[in-house]
């Protein structure tokens, strides 16, 4: 970033990424150690996105009591209010600026209530990092503080550790493909069971559905461990700790004809399979068939990108091979999973850099806040990342494997279709 401040940001705070986190985690309560604002923040936030209630609480401390009670105070506080009504497996702590900037101790506040509640603690200060920051500490917090060491596999286990960005119905899309070579499949965390956007028997206070603690702490059998994006790679080498025969596949991407081929190629060699499933097959001549009827709209057509990395990367795959011109990419923190894109214009910006940018494009590729500048400007835009506050479904939203690919395309291909024909005039 050339820029010593960011005017318009694209960025998302760590503590958003660890409360995603803790939600596909079964009967969890995040528990946010901050001021009452973020946690009512990031509630609405998720509340607006995904059209579903979201189980937060806070420690609701301010200026005076974060120096006062130590921080210690304020979490037993919250962790008893929260038993007093319900009784989480998991309470996930995660911590803000202002705790952060204190420096409260919360692996000992933890450790003096192991007793009373099983808590899973990670700092997440947002004043570095983002959104897949936060989301992969968490995962790899929950790893190190949960899963129990052993050197024992399970041949029939496989564990899928996703990115940030994935919907719920990515995640449960990606398990099922992964089922289909003879793994019970199980994703840390799983929000396919808990923000998938079903119909609940009641609004809860705690995580609607996700990977159960007891699931998490055998996890260390897994005979593979799968991670999809760059940013929790880290937490597939985390399990290799807790035992070293588990074997670690890893993904940047299972977006794009040639990374998910490199996908079903990896798993018939560790099963030694030579021929996936026939649905595998007829979806990989369906992803064909799309390049062919929409790189006439797609081909040549100027975009530029304001997503997270890893999400970047996962739509840049796929419609390059359609044969898109990508100008510029503007990513929240800095990432070098971008670095092999090709691409002249990556850089750590905000959303000023992305208007700067779009003068020369036909297309914008952006989350809710960049539909104003597409508007100003006249530009066609596709919908993604977090926040999308304009239409609803967005847990539904599909951009993986060959199935999704496709959709992705022909999504984009229309749009493109509408504004060329202008409509956007």
């Amino acid at each position: 970033m050339s820029k010593p401040l960011q005017i318009n940001p694209i960025k998302l705070s760590q503590p958003m990424g660890a409360l995603l986190c803790f939600l596909g985690i079964k009967n969890c309560m995040p528990l946010m150690h901050g001021a009452q604002g973020c946690a009512s923040f990031s509630k609405v936030f998720f509340t607006r996105h995904f059209s579903d209630p979201i189980a937060v609480q806070t420690t609701a401390i301010n200026d005076i009591t974060a120096v006062i009670d130590g921080g210690d105070y304020s979490i037993s506080e919250a962790i008893k209010n929260i038993t007093k009504k319900v009784q989480p497996n998991l309470v996930g702590l995660f911590t803000t600026g202002i705790t952060e900037t204190k420096g409260d101790d919360i692996k000992g506040a933890a450790y003096l209530l192991k007793d009373k509640q099983l808590i899973t603690y990670v700092h997440t200060p947002d004043f570095e990092g983002g959104l897949e920051s936060g989301f992969a500490r968490s995962v790899e917090a929950i790893i190190e503080q949960l899963v129990e060491p052993t050197i024992k596999i399970d041949t029939q286990k496989a564990l899928l550790i996703p990115n940030v960005n994935l919907t719920p119905i990515e995640i449960e899309k990606i398990k099922e493909q992964i089922s289909m070579f003879g793994f019970e499949t199980y994703a840390l965390p799983d929000l396919s069971e808990s923000l998938d956007g079903h119909l609940g028997l009641k609004q809860g206070a705690l995580s609607s559905g996700g990977i159960s603690v007891e699931d998490i702490k055998k996890l260390g059998e897994s005979a593979v461990v799968i991670t999809v994006g760059d940013s929790v790679e880290k937490a597939g080498e985390k399990l290799i700790e807790k035992n070293a025969n588990v074997k670690h596949l890893h993904f940047n991407t299972l977006s794009g004809l040639l990374n998910i081929d490199r996908f079903y190629k990896k798993l018939m060699e560790f099963k030694n399979i030579s021929k996936p499933n026939p649905s595998v097959i007829r979806w990989r001549k369906r992803l064909q068939d799309a390049l062919l009827d929409t790189h006439f709209a797609i081909g040549g057509s100027k975009v530029v990108i304001a997503l997270e990395a890893d999400q970047a990367l996962s739509v840049v795959s796929t419609i390059k091979e359609a044969g898109a011109d990508i100008k510029t990419i503007v990513i929240p923190t800095r990432s070098d999973v971008l670095e092999s894109v090709d691409c002249d214009n990556v850089i750590v910006g905000d959303f000023e850099d992305v208007e700067n940018a779009l003068e020369d494009a036909d297309l914008l590729i952006s989350n809710f806040h960049g539909e104003r500048i597409a508007h100003k400007y006249k530009k066609a835009l596709l919908l993604r990342g977090f926040p999308n506050y304009e239409i609803v479904g967005n847990q539904l939203i599909n951009d993986t494997l060959y199935e999704g690919s496709c959709y992705l395309l022909f999504e984009l291909a229309n749009i493109l279709n509408v504004y060329n024909h202008g409509v956007h005039e």
